[in-house]
């Protein structure tokens, strides 16, 4: 079986050694094109939340797990809320890539300016005042009441003195409180404040615990389709009667509300396999019927004053992409980069494809050719021998001969290259005719 490989038509041995430094050379550009032109997406990314027992953080553990599935690591890292949030994406060492933040928080300007972009709005979050004590109709009764509106670092604070702006209010004509929501909830339950604003989806555990805690009222925005005119970032929704305990009908009566809608922001330079998988999980997460929604209605790339982030729109406009529709993340997006290497290899193979053939051409038959050498260098020997050496070197030749022939047989060549060998082997035999008959030739003169 060995004799038989020995006698084929192609050198695969040869093939590789001579496409070798092409195929290198190949594989290095390749290499460099499919890192610099398109990396890899992250494995870990950081999502700034909310406050404690806030929607915002919750829903950052679904992302967390959503991305999860897809081998994305998501760390949360609490905040006071929108505000904060927002300042963190526009501070390069805060470390944080995406967040939550609520719209009217900024202006297009400074978010161009800051290199942020949306990824969509994803839910509404209405503005909830809950207080104890008389039924108020206007927000012109808060007058000289203690009100909880929030930490500065939340967009509520800034949001509920517009409100209180529109209505002529002076904010010194109300105690404004500062305190976090976990901590204003029991100063409101323990009647230390008369009353507290959130701004959350109502999925936040405190706002489902304040719409069943008797004694605490919800304020009813009987205006809230004035409001949402004066204020385009702000939408007029309506809770309604019976969505909380449909046994116990509460609430009892439909309440108007007006509420800013939430917006995943994230740095403009954030990988476009990432903006695509945060995508389809805020589908997930937010495309189901809520309180406020219709199903399919959010998320949206609509009601965010933020430039959406254009795989962003790729995406609500024509869906998924194909590959990711029923491949895994990491596989649909190595195969959907693949494009690198398809124009690298498309640049090099062509030229490559000239110089591969004449250079195994060349390594096969520098097999042959370097005997050459040898036997030139026997002829060379045998020319100009004096007389008195020459039975030593002639016979010493005709062994040299018989050792290179020997090793010329055991050379191991594509049939298609054989006449090179043939030649190779008849060129010996006609130096050993030559070193034979000066041999004879000495033999027949010494008698004479």
């Amino acid at each position: 079986m060995s004799r038989l490989l020995r006698f084929t038509r192609f050198s695969l041995r040869d093939l590789m050694v001579a496409a070798a430094p092409s195929v290198i050379a190949l594989a290095a550009v390749c290499i460099l094109a499919y890192w610099l032109v398109d990396p890899a997406p992250p494995s870990s990314i950081t999502l700034s939340t909310g406050q404690e027992n806030s929607a915002y953080e919750d829903f950052g553990r679904q992302y967390a797990a959503e991305l999860a599935k897809a081998g994305i690591t998501v760390k949360l890292k609490p905040s006071l809320g929108s505000r904060e949030n927002l300042q963190r994406l526009q501070d390069e060492d805060s470390g944080v890539d995406i967040a939550f933040v609520q719209s009217g928080t900024t202006e297009t300007a400074e978010a161009e300016k800051g290199g942020l972009v949306s990824l969509g709005s994803l839910f509404t979050e209405p503005v909830w005042l809950f207080y104890r004590g008389r039924t108020l109709g206007s927000l012109t009764q808060l007058r000289g009441l203690r009100i909880n509106a929030g930490p500065e670092g939340s967009g509520v604070p800034a949001l509920f003195r517009k409100l209180l702006s529109v209505n002529g209010i002076e904010p010194e004509q109300i105690r404004l409180g500062d305190l976090e929501n976990t901590p204003a909830t029991v100063a409101l339950l323990e009647g230390r404040i008369d009353g507290l604003v959130f701004s959350s989806a109502p999925d936040a555990p405190l706002i489902q615990m304040l719409l069943q805690t008797p004694g605490v009222k919800l304020f009813d925005f009987a205006q809230a389709e004035a409001y949402s005119r004066r204020f385009p970032f702000l939408s007029h929704v309506v809770l309604p009667r019976g969505i909380v305990d449909l046994g116990k009908n509460r609430p009892a009566r439909d309440y108007h509300l007006i509420a800013p809608t939430a917006t995943l922001v994230a740095r403009e330079d954030l990988h476009p396999a990432l903006v695509d998988l945060l995508v389809q999980s805020a589908q997930q997460i937010h495309g189901g019927a809520g309180w406020f929604r219709r199903r399919g209605e959010f998320p949206t790339p609509s009601y965010t004053e933020i430039p959406v982030a254009p795989a962003a729109q790729k995406i609500y406009k024509n869906g998924p992409p194909l590959l990711q529709r029923y491949l895994p993340f990491w596989l649909a997006n190595l195969l959907e980069r693949m494009w690198v290497l398809v124009v690298a290899l498309g640049a090099l193979i062509l030229p490559l494809s000239r110089i591969i053939p004449p250079l195994y051409v060349w390594k096969v038959r520098s097999r042959i050719y370097r005997w050459y050498g040898q036997l030139r260098a026997v002829e060379q020997s045998i020319e100009d021998v004096p007389e008195e050496r020459r039975s030593q070197v002639y016979p010493e030749q005709l062994r040299r001969l018989a050792d290179l022939e020997g090793r010329v047989n055991r050379i191991s060549i594509p049939l298609s290259f054989a006449e090179e060998l043939y030649g190779l082997r008849s060129h010996i035999d006609l130096v050993r005719k030559r070193v034979r008959w000066l041999m004879e030739g000495r033999g027949k003169a010494e008698p004479g």
